[in-house]
């Protein structure tokens, strides 16, 4: 989906969101040394796509200030 968002003409963005955050939300990869699990996967060649293309990886734990409407 990302390389055909970038592949059109005019302004595009292309992101992803890194779940690692695993103590407000909830972390998962492997990429960025993250656990493998059932519940969501970011993969180790996801993350050098995304850096080879110049998408956007958006980390919850580093970007967010909050994640939820009742986080403080």
């Amino acid at each position: 989906m990302l390389e055909w968002t970038q592949a059109g003409d005019g302004a595009r963005l292309m992101m992803l969101v890194l779940h690692d955050d695993a103590k407000r939300e909830y972390a998962y990869g492997p990429a960025s040394g993250l656990p493998d699990t059932h519940v969501g996967t970011f993969s180790n060649e996801l993350l050098l796509e995304a850096t080879k293309n110049a998408w956007i990886v958006i980390s919850m734990k580093n970007d967010w200030k909050r994640i939820y409407s009742f986080d403080q």
